[in-house]
């Protein structure tokens, strides 16, 4: 691969790309939305969320100096990250509030880029991102699931159009925001059943000594504001 070939590549990677039509932008929000409501799809595109809340745990764990054993990913869209370090404390605190915030915040961000005209920033950098996580899956079902999630980042920024991979961009940024927002609500209902007794929120309360439901509300702003702010920037109001 020649020099300038790879300034081609890397040209596309840190510029902009031409704002989609608002049309588009509202069929794909449609479309995520079609992807988290009915119980039938949520049941498969739930893997996807699952897959951002238990890297959002990874990520701050590693970001907060901690050591990161390995992320498993179930078949019932449940998941395990499992770091070593300092059992109490902030970085302990963030990390194991980050996965019911993940993925609200990851859209949220992809909203920014989407906003600011960086499609191809926004594809390549989740292939990076999907790339660096699947060092650290540690069973069979996990490594699927992000390698096929990988894949088609890859595949879309790589092979289509610019308006299929602003289509793609778009409905992946929706339905992180919108599928965001759907596990605290589930959360809150197994808890009212009496189950989900050692969930996030309960961790973290006994972290912090903040009852679970303060923290559980937390998640509940945090994915709502996120949806509110980057669905703004994505229809560009």
């Amino acid at each position: 691969m020649d020099t300038d070939h790879l300034t081609d590549i890397w040209s596309r990677v840190v510029g902009t790309q031409p704002d989609p039509s608002l049309w588009l932008v509202i069929a794909t929000g449609v479309l995520a939305l079609g992807a988290v409501v009915p119980h039938t799809a949520w049941r498969l595109s739930r893997n996807a969320v699952t897959i951002a809340h238990e890297g959002g745990h990874g990520l701050i764990a590693l970001v907060m100096g901690r050591r990161l054993q390995g992320i498993r990913l179930h078949s019932d869209t449940s998941g395990l990250t499992v770091s070593r370090g300092k059992p109490t404390g902030l970085g302990m605190v963030l990390t194991a509030a980050a996965g019911y915030t993940a993925p609200s915040l990851l859209g949220l961000a992809g909203a920014a880029l989407l906003a600011a005209g960086h499609i191809t920033a926004l594809l390549w950098g989740t292939t990076a991102l999907l790339t660096a996580m699947l060092i650290m899956v540690r069973n069979a079902y996990g490594v699927l699931t992000v390698v096929l999630a990988g894949a088609a980042f890859l595949l879309v920024s790589w092979l289509t159009t610019p308006d299929v991979q602003a289509a793609f961009a778009y409905a992946a940024v929706w339905f992180l925001l919108l599928g965001g927002v759907r596990p605290p609500f589930e959360l809150m209902g197994k808890r009212r059943r009496g189950g989900a007794v050692d969930s996030d929120p309960d961790q973290l309360a006994r972290l912090t000594h903040v009852p679970a439901a303060v923290w559980l509300g937390l998640f509940h702003v945090v994915t709502l504001c996120s949806l509110m702010g980057g669905g703004r920037w994505l229809l560009g109001i």
